[in-house]
């Protein structure tokens, strides 16, 4: 898988996610999905929950990098502590922390 070759999300056409991916956000406006605005929200959502058709689509969309740097900047919030483990290792990157009460609200942070 390539780092940083082809469209970034956000970018080109409003219409370029996936029906896989479009079904996950059924309720949600496409457009703003591909909004820069709400990028982080739809790779954190794909990186907890998406299957291997539709990761295979967000890290060619994204690439590693944006990957990596979301791991970084919010992981500790973004994902579960499953998630973190699986991206951190993949990605070579460590996650930011949870926040200090999150265990408390949430057991899987």
């Amino acid at each position: 898988m390539s780092g940083g070759a082809g469209r970034r999300a956000g970018e080109g056409e409003a219409s370029s996610l996936p029906a896989a991916v479009r079904e996950r956000f059924a309720g949600y406006d496409e457009a703003a999905l591909s909004a820069p605005a709400h990028r982080d929200f739809l790779i954190a959502r794909l990186m907890e929950e998406a299957d291997g058709a539709e990761l295979r689509w967000l890290v060619r969309t994204v690439g590693r990098d944006a990957l990596a740097s979301l791991l970084a900047r919010r992981g500790g919030r973004a994902l579960s502590r499953r998630s973190r483990a699986f991206w951190e290792r993949l990605l070579g990157v460590r996650s930011a922390a949870p926040h200090p009460l999150a265990h408390e609200l949430w057991p899987l942070a």
